[in-house]
């Protein structure tokens, strides 16, 4: 039997939106699932290193970087932002609930092989580099995404 795939597209840069795709993704993967996670827009800053690298940007990229979350922990949330303190009151909820944080989902989720992908095109439009992102990322397009997903058992779009 084949194994099963499940592809999902994280669009979303909301704290909590990141967090249910990586709780899938790790879920699916401990089910056996090939999984990818394919980010784009927005999802790309989940996988931004939280430190600052340096790297020659023009001046709108440079705008881009400094207007975008920093990495997983930097990220906001869909509803309840409360001018920054829903993410601190969620987060202090998880660790009491001994819940994984965003960037240990995303450890495990490195740990468990799932193909973390960062969308080239994205990359590109918002002038983020290779060097921005955490190690073990890969790169690829549309196209990429849409021969892992055209066999996937579940495709979602978060």
């Amino acid at each position: 039997m084949e194994k099963k795939r499940t592809t999902i597209v994280l669009f979303s840069g909301d704290y909590d939106k990141a967090m249910a795709a990586y709780i899938i993704a790790n879920g699916a993967a401990a089910y056996d699932h090939e999984v990818t996670i394919f980010h784009t827009f927005w999802g790309i800053n989940a996988l931004r290193k939280q430190e600052p690298v340096q790297v020659k940007k023009g001046f709108l990229e440079k705008m881009f970087g400094k207007m975008m979350p920093r990495g997983a922990e930097q990220l906001g949330l869909s509803k309840m932002q409360m001018a920054g303190m829903g993410p601190k009151m969620i987060k202090h909820v998880m660790k009491k609930h001994n819940a994984l944080s965003l960037t240990q989902l995303i450890e495990l989720a490195q740990e468990q092989d799932i193909k973390l992908v960062s969308c080239t095109m994205t990359m590109d439009l918002l002038g983020l580099q290779k060097e921005e992102l955490l190690d073990g990322v890969e790169y690829a397009g549309v196209a990429a995404y849409l021969a892992d997903a055209e066999d996937g058992t579940v495709n979602l779009f978060i």
